[in-house]
C-alpha cells in the first residue's frame, strides 16, 4: 500500500511513518516546505506523481490559544488545508484519512462522545477542525475522518514531555483538574490508523487509548512513572485565564473504531508507562 503523509514533521507522523515502513508499506512524508497544504498545486502534483492508495492528512495548526487571535490562519490551515488534501486524493484516485479533534465538542456531555453526537466547538481551533471535516466530506472523495485527543509520544512537543521536562528541572507544577479527556499515545494510534486503512474503512471514527483522565491526573501519573518526587498541584481552568475555552469533558467513545480495526487501544496509563520507559532508554 502506498501512502502519502502530510505534516511529516509533526508528532503523529513521527509515529505513523515508521509504522508504515515496518508494515511493508511504501510511504512518503511531505513537510510544509515540500507541500504547503494551504497551496494545493504542490500537494496535487506530489499525489499525481506518487499515486498513493491513501493520503494521510496530518498537517494542522494546533496552537489552540493562538487560533483565537488568528482565526483566518486557523481556518485556512485546518479547514482549507483538509479540503486541499481531499482534492489531491480525488485527483490521484486515492482515499484520504484526515485527523480531527475532540475539541469539536462543547464538553457538556457526561458520557463519552460518540461519532453521531452533535458538534458545538467552543473555540476557533475546534471550529476550524470541524470546517476541515465538512470540507473533506463535501468533496465526495472516499475518506476516513478520525477524531482523536490529547496526543503524546516521541518526536514532537506534547503535554507529557513538557511536564516531565519541568519536573526534571525541579520547577513547580500546577495543572488543571477540571478538564477530562482521552490521553492517546501516538504509536498506539498509528497502529490503529494503519489497520483502518488496510481494511479500507470509510466514514467517521473516534480513536483513542482506553480510559479517561484529567490533565492533573495525566501529569501526576507521568511524574510518578518517571520516578520524580515533584508535587503536582491542582488548579482550575478559570485561574489560567487562557484565551480559548476548553471543553470540560471531551472523552471519546472509541467502540466503533475498535470494532472496525479489530482491536481496542491499550489503556492510556499503560501507554504512558511505555512512553516514559522508552524515553528513559533513549537517554
Amino acid at each position: 500500500m502506498k501512502v502519502l503523509v502530510t505534516g511529516a514533521g509533526g508528532l503523529l507522523a513521527h509515529a505513523v511513518l515508521p509504522a508504515l515502513a515496518a508494515a511493508g508499506h511504501d510511504a512518503r512524508g511531505l513537510t510544509r516546505a515540500e507541500a504547503d497544504v494551504t497551496r494545493p498545486d504542490a500537494l496535487i502534483a506530489a499525489a499525481r506523481a506518487f499515486r498513493p492508495a491513501w493520503i494521510f492528512h496530518f498537517a494542522a495548526w494546533a496552537k489552540v490559544d493562538d487560533c483565537e487571535s488568528q482565526p483566518d490562519r486557523a481556518f485556512v490551515v485546518n479547514g482549507l488545508g483538509a479540503r486541499n488534501a481531499a482534492l489531491a486524493a480525488a485527483e490521484s484516485g486515492s482515499a484520504v484519512l484526515a485527523v480531527s479533534s475532540d475539541y469539536v465538542f462543547d464538553g457538556r456531555s457526561r458520557s463519552p462522545y460518540r461519532e453521531y453526537d452533535p458538534v458545538a466547538p467552543l473555540q476557533v481551533y475546534g471550529a476550524s477542525k470541524w470546517a476541515g471535516e465538512q470540507a473533506v466530506r463535501e468533496t465526495g472523495v472516499r475518506h476516513l475522518i478520525v477524531r482523536t485527543a490529547w496526543l503524546f509520544g516521541p518526536g514532537g512537543g506534547n503535554f507529557v514531555d513538557a511536564i516531565l521536562k519541568k519536573a526534571g528541572a525541579g520547577e513547580p507544577l500546577s495543572v488543571v483538574d477540571d478538564q477530562r479527556g482521552s490521553p492517546t499515545y501516538t504509536p498506539d494510534l498509528a497502529k490503529a490508523l494503519l489497520r483502518l486503512a488496510e481494511r479500507a474503512e470509510n466514514g467517521t471514527y473516534h480513536c483513542v487509548n482506553s480510559g479517561e483522565a484529567s490533565w492533573h491526573e495525566l501529569a501526576s501519573a507521568a511524574v510518578r512513572a518517571a520516578g520524580l518526587g515533584v508535587e503536582v498541584r491542582r488548579t482550575d481552568t478559570a485561574s489560567l485565564g487562557r484565551p480559548a475555552r476548553r471543553p470540560a469533558y471531551s472523552v471519546l467513545n472509541a467502540s466503533w473504531s475498535e470494532h472496525a480495526s479489530g482491536a481496542p487501544l491499550p489503556s492510556w496509563s499503560d501507554a504512558l508507562d511505555r512512553h516514559v520507559n522508552a524515553a528513559r532508554e533513549a537517554r
